[in-house]
């Protein structure tokens, strides 16, 4: 017994000492225990000093002032930002001149022989019910109006993605330097680069359109240049024995071989752009995303669900129907599309012929009584009163007193060098040196930028919405990677709700829990979940069957298996679920400045409708910050080497 108890105390902080995450905390702590005595004798306070903040007023307001006074009168605004912008407007207009010459009938005809071609008999009646529901809704012109403008926009992205993914592809050096520009695009909020494309280009479709561009592109260029960096290399090198160029390897070769990631890029492309639809609607876009917006002024759900419904219908098709062509589903010859084309225009001659252009006023349905006659009734039963459980406002009220305000006065009561350790000890735990120091620049660029405080208001409802968002997902995802007829169940309400344009959900979230930090928490979390279930859900599936047999055939109960087998080896789904919850999050969270969520997005959201270029953009580049931040503390870098660590 003595040689057991003297041997034990030495063994184990051995055992300890050569654990990876060990020897980064004892080298955080060693050098907290030097720096932290520095940083309080220097800044007692907790709020970032103002000698270190850069005023970027002046300089930002003289460039909004240059570009006023030269929009109509300056070379570059005449000879290049003008052509872009005409030829825009007429691409546009000409898209939707076909819609509407083709009628309800052959748009509708030409969508469903696309599916039908594309994917088989079953979507192309889906697609057909869409686009019928579409006009039964009354929105027909404003989905032809959104068609259009996305037609022309996803064009657009398609191109400008594909080319910056083929440099990336192509050139380990330009991918390096294309990818912080991609991550900024698709971090930066809307609302952040809507200002500068009006203050070019105005207000209108051509902004609109170019708005949408800078948001749907990236998904095209990353996709894109992953599918040519993963190409077979024993393919590659039995057609460069063949003694091909470059470009011939290119074009028979790598492409066809990226195909499916291509076809994917397409699908994000189009789901990206249609999200963009009502934000885009603030800056002049029309269609159904200027319905929704109006709709969100009056407090008017029903409207707001009328033309809402649309863009989700649009979205779930062409999702579909490019989810199919990327799997390779029902392949069909040119012989096939000229049947199919040939079919859409006979269709559509025949209904010009009869007088079927414009949908039937009579054939329409009004749910925007029934709708708003049901959310009264809500507002009146649940928004407070309810015995023991209380109204959805006491929720609000509880939420706001017991989790938002303490994580926000925590954060905001932190000294700021604090914050900068926590962070630094959070990504090197999770990642590498480099993680550790890209995370603690962008925070810190953040309080250079003079917007320490707002940010710190933002992080807490980030973090207060993320953690509702994984304990709901988590629990979903587990019922529905264990049944299969709950997945089938969850499968079309995580559709609608992860198409749902984010305006959309703040109009019954502001009915039911009031306005204020809270509702917004609450709209961040609906569009956040799906993304979080789905990914969850497919890495528990994707476990290895035969562990799964081996922990059944030793006893092991089902939540045994779950806790001991499912969720460590699903780790790396269930931290990208994480990674993708907070991103989403976050986009939603500025959003909710609408709706009083205050600090950021109160900012960016301020700065557009004032014409502020400072405030919007510092704004933005500050959610842009806090995005990467939240970024690199949440997903794993892969280490090349044991010596990167």
């Amino acid at each position: 017994m003595a040689t057991v108890t003297a041997s034990t105390p030495r063994t184990l902080p051995t055992g300890l000492l050569k654990h990876r995450a060990v020897h980064k905390l004892l080298l955080i702590a060693l050098a907290a225990a030097v720096l932290v005595p520095l940083a309080n004798a220097q800044w007692a306070s907790g709020s970032w000093p103002d000698a270190l903040t850069v005023d970027l007023t002046s300089p930002l307001g003289r460039v909004s002032d240059w570009i006023i006074d030269n929009r109509d009168s300056h070379p570059l605004f005449l000879y290049f930002f003008g052509y872009v912008s005409n030829a825009v407007v007429l691409s546009v207009h000409a898209v939707y001149l076909v819609l509407l010459g083709a009628g309800w009938v052959g748009v509708t005809a030409f969508g469903a022989l696309v599916a039908w071609r594309v994917a088989g008999v079953k979507l192309a009646l889906g697609t057909t019910a869409a686009f019928l529901a579409c006009g039964l809704l009354g929105m027909w012109v404003p989905t032809m109006q959104t068609l259009a403008l996305m037609v022309v926009a996803v064009l657009a992205s398609v191109v400008v993605g594909a080319l910056l993914g083929l440099a990336a592809g192509l050139s380990g050096r330009m991918d390096r330097i294309l990818r912080p520009v991609l991550d900024t695009m698709q971090v930066m909020p809307a609302y952040a680069y809507l200002l500068p494309v009006v203050l070019v280009f105005g207000m209108g479709v051509p902004a609109a359109v170019l708005a949408t561009v800078v948001y749907a592109a990236p998904p095209m260029a990353r996709l894109t240049a992953l599918g040519l960096q993963g190409a077979d290399k024993e393919v590659l090198e039995a057609v460069e024995s063949l003694g091909t160029t470059a470009r011939q390897r290119l074009l028979t070769a790598r492409i066809p071989l990226a195909r499916k990631e291509l076809l994917l890029g397409l699908n994000q492309t189009i789901m990206m752009a249609l999200s963009m639809a009502v934000i885009a609607s603030v800056i002049g876009a029309g269609g159904l995303g200027d319905r929704v917006y109006q709709a969100l002024a009056s407090v008017d759900v029903g409207a707001a669900l009328a033309a809402g419904i649309p863009i989700v219908l649009l979205a779930v098709v062409l999702d579909r129907v490019t989810a199919a062509a990327g799997d390779g589903i029902e392949r069909p010859g040119r012989a096939g599309w000229a049947y199919a084309l040939v079919a859409a225009v006979a269709v559509a001659v025949v209904g010009r012929l009869v007088g079927r252009l414009d949908w039937p006023g009579s054939w329409t349905l009004n749910i925007a009584e029934p709708v708003n006659r049901a959310v009264d009734w809500m507002t009146d039963h649940l928004y407070s009163g309810v015995p023991v459980i209380g109204g959805t406002a006491d929720w609000a009220a509880h939420f706001t007193t017991w989790i938002l305000d303490p994580v926000r006065d925590g954060l905001q009561g932190l000294p700021w060098w604090s914050v900068l350790l926590i962070v630094a000890t959070l990504a090197w735990l999770i990642g590498t040196w480099r993680t550790a120091l890209t995370a603690v620049l962008a925070m810190a660029a953040i309080g250079v930028l003079g917007v320490w405080t707002p940010a710190l208001d933002t992080l807490s409802q980030v973090l207060a919405a993320v953690a509702v968002t994984l304990v709901l997902g988590f629990a979903t995802a587990v019922a529905a990677a264990r049944s299969d007829r709950v997945e089938r169940l969850l499968r079309p309400v995580l559709d609608v709700f992860q198409t749902m344009p984010q305006f959309v959900y703040l109009i019954p979230v502001v009915a039911l829990f009031g306005v204020g930090r809270a509702p917004a928490a609450a709209a961040a979390v609906v569009y956040a979940l799906p993304a979080v279930v789905r990914i969850t859900t497919q890495g528990l599936r994707q476990v290895d069957p035969a562990a799964m047999e081996s922990s059944r055939s030793l006893g092991a109960t089902s939540w045994q298996q779950l806790r001991q087998v499912q969720l460590p080896l699903a780790r790396p789904a269930l931290l990208l679920a994480v990674n993708q919850g907070v991103v989403l999050v976050l986009a939603v969270v500025v959003i909710g400045g609408l709706v009083g969520g205050g600090a950021l997005g109160y900012d960016t959201v301020f700065g557009l409708a004032q014409g502020d270029l400072a405030t919007g953009l510092v704004a933005g580049a500050a959610i842009v910050c806090l995005g990467l931040m939240l970024d690199r503390v949440t997903q794993p870098t892969e280490r090349r080497t044991r010596k990167g660590a």
